[in-house]
């Protein structure tokens, strides 16, 4: 039976739902004639309108839309097993395929990498002598190979980077607390990383001593886990990449990083945003400045000056006249009259 046919079983069957004699003739025939398959099921939604009958008042309708539905996913699973197993014989074949023509491979390259040997090795000889005759001074840029150019000085690896695939211990103090942060700040900042082990280790180990100090005698460790949770959550921010790199390069000391301002660690967007907000605040929070006006009509009783500035408010009854405030421009001396 074709997905043409099933579907118009599908449609007749939910057009006569009320009719259960009709009910029982089109489920036989989905029964004898459909052969399940997931797309099958998934084009025609046969399924879906079969199970809307599992809970019929109709005793015969329930028990045979449980053994269609029963049967469907003994056959769908089947037919998984059946795939799952071909694929595994398919897979173990190539295996097979790419193991002989690999030793095969290995065996021509053997063979061609000893005639390579044979014919080199006397190039090589007559190389190294030419090279013992050339003058001394020529060997002061050379090291012999004892030290790494700044290429040999990354770490490589195909893995992604954490203590474990590192090998490294983070093990330090058998302090379960305090080790388990030098590992999490250690995966936290090898990720992404070219630094070698040895050299992010250590920083770790200092930012972690400077968070034990910073804790001071604090039995609960209460800052200590509430400074760990500021600096790895900044360390990982999606959004505060530079962070973690100005740590490993240097740029950031791990005295720095736990005793300065936690709004320090953000990105420099960030903190462009939160200063302009705390700006806009501020002169909201300033309201309207009253205008000042600089007058000589005024005379200081204090110093006797005529420099006078002054503004005016209806701090009475409307029908009041204004009382102006008066400060001396030469010696601060303030009053107000109306």
């Amino acid at each position: 039976m074709d997905s043409k046919e099933v579907l118009t079983l599908v449609k007749n069957l939910e057009q006569n739902k009320t009719n259960d004699a009709t009910v029982i003739e089109i489920l036989k025939q989905l029964e004898v004639g459909v052969v399940p398959t997931e797309k099958l099921l998934r084009e025609t939604k046969v399924g879906v309108e079969v199970n809307k009958f599992k809970r019929s008042e109709n005793v015969e309708i329930a028990k045979l839309v449980k053994k269609i539905i029963s049967s469907w996913k003994d056959a769908i699973n089947k037919n998984k097993q059946r795939a799952r197993m071909l694929a595994k014989e398919k897979s173990a074949g190539e295996n097979q395929i790419s193991t002989i023509s690999t030793t095969s491979n290995n065996a021509s390259t053997n063979v061609s990498t000893s005639l390579v040997n044979d014919t080199t090795s006397s190039t090589t000889n007559s190389t190294n002598e030419n090279n013992l005759t050339k003058d001394s001074g020529n060997h002061s840029n050379v090291d012999d190979g004892n030290r790494p150019t700044e290429k040999d000085n990354k770490y490589h690896t195909n893995k992604i980077r954490n203590s474990k695939n590192d090998g490294v211990i983070t093990s330090i103090y058998n302090d379960k607390l305090r080790d388990s942060v030098i590992r999490a700040l250690y995966d936290a900042l090898a990720k992404e990383s070219d630094k070698q082990p040895g050299h992010i280790l250590a920083i770790c180990i200092e930012i972690e001593k400077e968070m034990n100090k910073y804790n001071g005698n604090d039995l609960t460790n209460k800052r200590y886990k509430e400074k760990y949770r500021i600096i790895y959550s900044n360390i990982i921010s999606k959004n505060n990449k530079d962070l973690k790199f100005k740590i490993v390069d240097g740029d950031i000391k791990p005295d720095f990083l736990v005793n300065c301002d936690p709004k320090k660690l953000m990105p420099e967007h960030l903190q462009k945003e939160l200063k302009a907000i705390h700006e806009r605040n501020l002169f909201n929070a300033q309201g309207a400045t009253i205008e000042r006006s600089v007058t000589d009509r005024f005379q200081c009783g204090k110093c006797k000056e005529r420099k006078v500035s002054y503004y005016q408010l209806q701090t009475r009854s409307a029908d009041e006249p204004l009382t102006t405030f008066c400060t001396c421009e030469a010696c601060g001396n303030r009053w107000k009259f109306s």
